[in-house]
């Protein structure tokens, strides 16, 4: 539907803001991101993903002004969006006028309004496009979202995202024509207000995953086209789908191929399973010698569900993956792990050799659910030793290996402050807070503390299904952070683990390669690189950081991407920061690795140093290109 001009109230006819095409369309342009996830989250979730992406798009890109330019004194001038932007504001309700239409209507309407037919534009063809999946809370948020009318849906987003007051709420409902604004922001009321998770990859739009639609039906379709009306109701009988809840395959797609190898790996009557003491004599720990655990490991219409929705997610699976994790169904049938409720999810994990797949669906029988992955490939001992269950309420459920014993949660900013037990019951942690979707300024990061017979180990939830292993030493001899030295070590830099949130992160490594006199005789401070390693080998980060005396937190100093730097492969590494004096005057400090025997400034600072260290007056801003030698003779680069 064409966005309607806003008509200018006659009481304040005066003091009209007017809002031109350009202006409009400047604002649109700029928050395109952020009004398309708002259209998402306000459409009925009913539309199914793939129609309320496109239908997310057109009402946001239909809601410039028809003529040159519209009065706008009927939009509320606080507009938090964006800074006071009248342009901002005006596009923002006209979104919010055309998803409220798009809702079922509750009058006596026999023609459909144009936001509730499909969209003309954009339209993709042969391919279903959805955003990224979040975890369980995503899911359940979604659903409870789903439950609500088309204004309190609307008001609860209004609230969350734009950060409206709810005085600022009714003016924005008032002027897109809902009568009762009280009765939307009571509604809204019942849900719990969990705003941090509306800025999810879950729910955004413009980031999206591509799968075709079903090949074998959009070709039965196409024949079915050129038949007789006889040939075309019988096509539309056999794609027809059960409306009546869980079919025995749950939320998978129809079935499009069989094969006997396929067919074996969606047989919940052959799934490996492993005996609970079989770790005990095995060459190797790792997955492969985890028991089968979980109150649900004999519900076969549960496991069938699982691994149908594995070989085949349907439209309302939503469907994520670590980066270089394929998300295709099992070569044969795959391992459990796994079956049980955990929080608002009956929860399947299987292990097919080189990924972790884990299947969620809500327990209250609605309809959806969620497939996460994860690579796994190679992963023994400290590695292999826990999983996510689920994330609920800002917590995380681990479940953990047969050989650990101990469970522990420990904040790695604070390494004297101990670490607090967990209960472990068949293998699962109680809830412990995790800072994968920790929102703000980082002022804690919790990790989890396991304990076998090898020692002590720590391990970092990134966002992902196995969490990074945490070590600390020089590259080619590292160490598991259980030593108070090495939670020293870590303390200060804790929080940068933040930048690597969801990227693929198998472990992470901090090693403190050297110590610096401060010019000004003020103490020592000291370099540290961490550098993160992905299970699918590119894609690894190292940060040179530079901690100061009293600092809590550490500094990035220079970053490298997809370098051997820090690294088994070349345990060097150069990086330079600048530095202010308590008494203002600035210096470029720079500190190698062992082996570094002299060190090079160019650009906005020219010096040169004998040995791992350089210290030299800087001025405010300046830049300057590092460069060293060796012991070997070999030239070293700094990071940046």
């Amino acid at each position: 539907m064409q966005s309607q001009d806003v008509a200018p109230h006659p009481s304040s006819a005066s003091t009209d803001r007017v809002v031109d095409v350009e202006q409009a369309e400047a604002a649109l342009v700029e928050h395109y991101p952020r009004l398309v996830r708002l259209a998402y989250l306000m459409l009925p979730p009913g539309l199914g993903r793939s129609r309320r992406v496109l239908t997310a798009h057109a009402l946001t890109q239909r809601a410039l002004p028809r003529g040159r330019s519209s009065a706008a004194s009927a939009i509320p001038a606080q507009s938090t969006g964006r800074d006071g932007d009248p342009g901002y504001a005006f596009v923002r309700l006209q979104v919010v006028r055309t998803a409220l239409e798009a809702g079922p209507s509750s009058g006596r309407r026999v023609w459909p309004r144009r936001s509730q037919l499909p969209p003309l534009l954009p339209q993709v063809w042969g391919l279903r496009l959805f955003p990224r999946s979040g975890g369980a809370e995503e899911l359940a948020l979604d659903q409870r979202l789903a439950g609500l009318s088309g204004a309190a849906r609307v008001a609860y987003v209004l609230r969350g995202l734009e950060g409206l007051a709810d005085g600022d709420v009714r003016q924005v409902l008032r002027a897109a024509g809902v009568v009762s604004t009280t009765a939307a922001l009571r509604e809204a009321d019942g849900v719990p207000a969990q705003y941090a998770l509306l800025a999810s990859p879950e729910f955004d739009p413009c980031s999206l995953q591509a799968r075709p639609t079903d090949l074998m039906r959009r070709r039965q379709h196409t024949k079915a086209a050129l038949a007789a009306v006889a040939a075309l109701a019988v096509c539309g009988a056999l794609v027809a789908l059960p409306g009546g809840g869980w079919g025995p395959d749950g939320a998978a797609a129809p079935a499009y191929a069989q094969n006997p190898a396929a067919e074996a790996a969606l047989d919940p009557g052959r799934l490996v399973r492993v005996t609970p003491a079989a770790w005990k004599t095995a060459a190797r720990a790792d997955f492969s010698v985890w028991p089968a655990r979980g109150p649900l490991a004999d519900d076969t219409a549960l496991l069938r569900r699982a691994l149908a929705v594995w070989a085949r997610p349907g439209e309302r699976v939503r469907v994520s993956a670590t980066p270089g994790t394929q998300t295709g169904g099992p070569a044969g049938p795959p391992q459990l792990l796994y079956a049980g409720e955990v929080d608002n999810a009956r929860v399947v994990i299987l292990y097919d050799g080189l990924r972790i797949a884990r299947y969620a669906e809500p327990k209250d029988g609605t309809q959806g659910a969620a497939l996460d992955f994860a690579r796994v490939d190679g992963a023994t001992g400290t590695e292999a030793s826990a999983l996510v269950l689920g994330r609920s309420d800002g917590n995380v459920r681990y479940l953990t290996a047969p050989w650990v014993t101990k469970a522990a949660e420990r904040d790695l900013t604070k390494p004297a402050a101990g670490a607090m037990d967990l209960d472990l019951t068949d293998g699962v942690t109680a809830p412990l807070a995790s800072p994968a979707l920790q929102p703000g300024a980082c002022s804690s990061w919790n990790v989890l503390q396991l304990t076998d017979a090898a020692g002590t180990h720590l391990a970092g939830d990134l966002g992902e299904l196995v969490p990074a292993r945490l070590t600390a030493g020089r590259p080619g001899s590292i160490r598991d952070v259980s030593t108070a030295e090495g939670l020293r070590e870590w303390a200060p830099f804790a929080c940068s683990l933040a930048a690597q949130r969801s990227a693929g992160i198998r472990s992470v490594n901090a090693w403190q390669y050297a110590d610096q006199p401060l010019p000004d005789g003020s103490g020592t401070g000291e370099w540290v690189c961490t550098r993160a390693e992905t299970w699918r080998g590119d894609g690894t980060v190292a940060l040179a950081q530079f901690h100061t005396p009293g600092g809590r937190y550490g500094a990035v100093a220079a970053k490298g991407t997809d370098g051997r730097a820090c690294g088994p492969r070349d345990p060097h590494v150069l990086a330079g920061v600048l530095w202010k004096s308590e008494d203002g005057s600035w210096y470029l400090l720079a500190a190698g690795g062992r082996g570094t025997e002299s060190i090079r400034s160019t650009g906005g600072v020219t010096e040169s140093a004998e040995g791992r260290m350089l210290a030299a007056p800087a001025k405010q801003g300046a830049r300057a290109e590092l460069t060293g030698t060796l012991d070997d003779g070999s030239e070293l680069h700094g990071l940046h």
